[in-house]
């Protein structure tokens, strides 16, 4: 048997990764995500910046992983990022490399500049001097020692080195071999204004591996242009062993070069799989998903259903025709098989769909009814007259499962709505402030009460303060959905004037659970379609549960 090369993973979700846009983790959250990172089973989990904040500064102040390391487990090693030492002092007498010196990690990557164009006009120094730099703070980083007798890591993130590259090919390379010469475990090149393409890529790291072995050499990429992964895949072949990047791809702009999507590729196909291992074993690339699902919670960001590999559309399809052929042979639309990375199929119901569409989803949400039921047929009707007058059941499962099982006589009618009325006032506040109040009131009969409630809400709008309303008293249902929260609402405007019908999408989230579910309601009306699928988010939750009536 060929022996396969080894990649190395690197994950700087929690460095990188926490530059994105909306993106703050508290150190709750930093530990949270190190779990995920070490059972996704990555080598190096970069923590960030030590000393440069207090969450990071709280983060380094004991290696997450000290209980595997002193129970014998494996486990990613711990980074600290930072700077090369500044110019005009020594290692020893520069107090913020120093505080990177002392954190409890078991390797250090520092940035470097790459390109003489950031070290004269953002450094301010000679060429020669940037080089001197990233050679003393190597030595110092292996002067260090995390534990035993052995040197700390040490890793340069060669700074905008393609930019550098093409500017100047032999200062980039200086700057490269300098790094390697004095050490290093790793000397990374960063595509850090993600403007490279996949061919210069190719290009550029095989001119490098003629002066940094491969076994040394890392990527690090962004994807200004759509082309992180690429890149990085484009590294790899040209000789790179150490692969940066995020999960769920996050980052500064567009993001970092993404390892949810890059990851499978590397395990499932051929042309890598072949050639290389890495750390990830099936098991764990089988929770591939859970780890995507569980940084988006993390973050409380809706998850991207069109993401390679673990997007809820990755394995979706809507063409009957396309439906019938998956279903008797998958790999005749499907690339991998979704459960390699903990995904599932979707067959898709629409007015797009045929029978084939309508059994597969009936069978997957465990509705029990034979192929040749004439009711297949009437539920293919209805989902196809009612998406003709705006329904879209595609992106609402929840809605489809209520109707289908609803036809087929299988959902309790919990409770009813006898009248809503929702009021929008603007006025001035005690204060004298010009300010918009939203009030709702909600009667509802609840099956087998002779009284009905009544629900008084207000809220940041109708259709908050609707949702308020409805939530806060259905008797004996209330415990089934106290942890029931609306996450998501999107409107789309199907028709035009002043008569346009409406369609209303919401997501829903259980606390509890962690479940999430969408719903759908179509009227002319934007608040009686918001509370169409408000009433059907409720529905579903206690058809789910289990509730009875009476």
């Amino acid at each position: 048997m060929t022996t396969r090369e080894r990649l190395y993973l690197f994950d700087t979700t929690l460095r990188d990764g926490a530059q994105t846009t909306g993106v703050d983790f508290s150190v709750e959250d930093k530990r949270r995500v190190a779990r995920i990172l070490a059972d996704l089973g990555v080598d190096y989990v970069e923590g960030g910046y030590a000393g440069a904040n207090p969450t990071d500064t709280e983060f380094f102040s004991a290696n997450p992983y000290k209980n595997d390391i002193s129970a014998g487990r494996t486990a990613p090693q711990f980074v600290a990022f930072g700077m090369t030492k500044r110019a005009g002092r020594s290692a020893s007498n520069d107090p913020g490399f120093q505080a990177i010196l002392q954190s409890d990690t078991d390797a250090i990557c520092l940035v470097a500049k790459a390109w003489d164009y950031h070290v004269r006009v953002a450094l301010g120094i000679t060429n020669d001097e940037n080089v001197a730099g990233i050679t003393e703070s190597v030595a110092a980083v292996r002067a260090s020692h995390a534990r035993g007798a052995e040197p700390r890591a040490a890793m340069i993130d060669c700074e905008h080195f393609f930019d550098g590259y093409k500017a100047n090919r032999a200062y980039a390379l200086q700057c490269a071999k300098a790094a390697y010469d004095a050490g290093a475990r790793w000397v990374v090149l960063c595509d850090t204004n993600g403007g490279t393409l996949p061919h210069e890529v190719t290009a550029i790291v095989a001119d490098v591996a003629t002066v940094v072995p491969g076994t040394h050499l890392g990527i690090h990429t962004h994807n200004d242009t759509e082309n992180a992964v690429a890149n990085t895949l484009a590294a790899v072949r040209a000789g790179a062993r150490q692969i940066q990047g995020t999960l769920n791809g996050l980052g500064e702009r567009c993001g970092n070069a993404n390892l949810t999507s890059i990851i499978p590729t590397l395990l499932l196909k051929s042309e890598f799989a072949d050639r290389f291992e890495t750390g990830v074993t099936p098991s764990s690339l089988s929770g591939l998903l859970r780890a995507s699902r569980l940084l988006d919670e993390t973050l409380n960001r809706a998850p991207n259903r069109h993401a390679p590999y673990v997007g809820e559309a990755a394995f979706a399809t809507k063409a009957g025709i396309h439906a019938s052929a998956i279903l008797k042979e998958p790999e005749t639309y499907e690339h991998v098989a979704p459960e390699l990375v903990g995904n599932r199929r979707r067959v898709l119901v629409s007015d797009q769909a045929g029978k084939s569409n309508l059994i597969y989803e009936l069978e997957r949400l465990g509705v029990d009814v034979d192929r040749a039921d004439v009711r297949i047929a009437a539920l293919l009707d209805e989902v196809k007259a009612r998406e003709a007058v705006g329904y879209a059941y595609e992106g609402a499962d929840a809605s489809f499962e209520l109707l289908a099982r609803r036809l087929l006589g299988e959902v309790p009618q919990f409770f009813q709505v006898d009248s809503f009325r929702v009021m929008v006032e603007r006025r001035h506040n005690a204060n004298g402030q010009l300010v918009t109040v939203s009030e709702a009131q909600v009667k509802v009969s609840v099956a087998g009460e002779s009284e009905p409630l009544w629900s008084v809400a207000a809220g940041n709008g109708p259709v908050n303060a609707l949702d308020g309303a409805l939530r806060k008293d259905l008797g004996r249902y209330q415990a089934i959905i106290k942890d029931v929260e609306l996450i998501d609402y999107k409107v789309r405007i199907l028709t035009g004037g002043t008569e346009a019908v409406t369609r209303v999408l919401v997501e829903s989230h259980d606390k509890s659970t962690g479940e999430r579910w969408f719903t759908v309601g179509v009227s002319p009306n934007i608040v009686d379609a918001s509370f169409e699928a408000l009433l059907d988010s409720i529905n579903y939750k206690l058809l789910k549960a289990g509730a009875t009536v009476g």
